[in-house]
């Protein structure tokens, strides 16, 4: 039996996780359980469920309201702790074999350098830690024994094209988007798109700032800024390509000329299943099977960076070794997020991203604090910015 910790609890890959846990008791046991404080009902029917020994969330308010509302037996059960650190320590439980990282954005960076220190199993679904400090959490995955099994669609199906082969048999990493729901929009049409628009995936069901970066493509540009790091290849050996159907999910092209894919239904429970499971494999309802025989047909495209301008500033980032990807990753969530209030237009995140990045004094070889630092002043550009253009 495998001893869980779920960052990111009551989040879209939190809950699909829970599902597998659900489903198979007789494997994973939840010890410990993170998550924000917009949806404490759900996180305390999660604790009445599933019995953690610790939750975190991120305030002494949220832990008030949160211990009201469970049972008499679950508050002796189960310690709630708070604070921007409780994360961290959820993470580097000792009893904890596998760390589940479901968090949204670079709130997930500290607890997964808790979890790498700590020499756990990470099962890495929050692309923005290595987005943003690759150049340091993969040093402490390596100098404490740590592992991270990618839950990210693309990077799990490479993982599983890997396996058995070495990096110097690679002749480049094949990365396969949807294209979202623009793909076939013009320029003109994009600059409209409102946020209902953006929000409409073809044929994922995702948390909504994910989704907002598949519009834009910027998940894409992350993913390749995440597979330079996990995979320890430089980044023009990964080429993005639009598949519209989400049936390969990523492939790896191999010296000799063969290329080797993953297939599967575009459903995050199948990489969840793996990466909980790795070195294992075991068969499971939750994850639904592909029938080749009604698959009409597999389209593949090249990627506009022209319509798409957030592809081509990631590209241009992943091939850096400073500072930049940090502000990227910030500054980008900053701006989906004030989109989706309303508050900026959808081609204002790549242009707005693209000046926070023209304005940053980019460090050479950060450190963790020099990363966390250009975290910082890149969400307070954003916001001056922004102030600025309102004024």
């Amino acid at each position: 039996m495998k001893n869980l910790s779920i960052l990111g609890s009551t989040g879209s890959i939190g809950q699909q996780t829970l599902d597998i846990v659900r489903a198979h008791q007789e494997d994973f046991r939840v010890l410990g359980l993170s998550a924000g404080g917009k949806n404490l009902e759900l996180l305390a029917a999660q604790i009445e469920e599933f019995h953690p020994e610790l939750v975190s969330v991120p305030n002494a308010d949220q832990a008030a309201a949160l211990k009201a509302l469970l049972s008499a037996e679950s508050r002796k059960r189960t310690e709630i702790i708070e604070g921007e650190n409780s994360s961290c320590e959820l993470a580097a439980m000792s009893k904890v074999d596998t760390v589940l990282s479901g968090v949204v954005g670079a709130r997930g960076i500290k607890p997964t350098a808790a979890a790498a220190q700590a020499g756990k199993t990470i099962a890495l679904a929050n692309k923005e830690t290595l987005v943003a400090a690759g150049s340091i959490i993969m040093p402490m995955v390596i100098e404490h024994n740590a592992k991270i099994v990618p839950v990210d669609s693309e990077h799990s199906a490479i993982h599983q094209s890997m396996a058995g082969f070495r990096t110097k048999d690679l002749k480049k990493v094949i990365l396969t988007g949807s294209g979202g729901p623009f793909r076939k929009w013009s320029r003109e049409q994009i600059e409209a798109a409102t946020v209902d628009d953006a929000l409409k995936h073809p044929n994922w069901a995702m948390g909504q700032k994910i989704t907002i970066d598949s519009a834009t493509l910027m998940n894409k540009g992350l993913e390749i800024i995440e597979a330079r790091w996990l995979f320890e290849i430089p980044a023009s050996m990964i080429e993005v390509v639009i598949h519209p159907q989400s049936i390969l999910h990523s492939a790896v092209e191999f010296v000799d000329g063969s290329i080797v894919g993953q297939l599967g239904m575009p459903d995050m429970h199948l990489p969840i299943h793996y990466a909980l499971y790795y070195p294992e494999r075991k068969a499971s309802t939750q994850v639904p099977a592909l029938d080749l025989l009604k698959l009409a047909e597999l389209n593949f495209e090249a990627p506009d960076y022209t319509r798409f301008p957030c592809l081509r500033l990631a590209k241009e980032v992943a091939a850096r070794d400073d500072s930049a990807a940090a502000v990227l990753n910030a500054a980008n969530e900053e701006l989906v997020y004030e989109f989706l209030n309303r508050r900026i237009k959808f081609m204002d995140i790549p242009g707005y991203v693209e000046k926070i990045l023209d304005l940053h004094q980019s460090v050479s070889h950060p450190s963790l604090d020099d990363i966390l630092e250009a975290d910082k002043w890149a969400r307070q550009a954003s916001q001056e910015l922004l102030g600025a253009a309102v004024r």
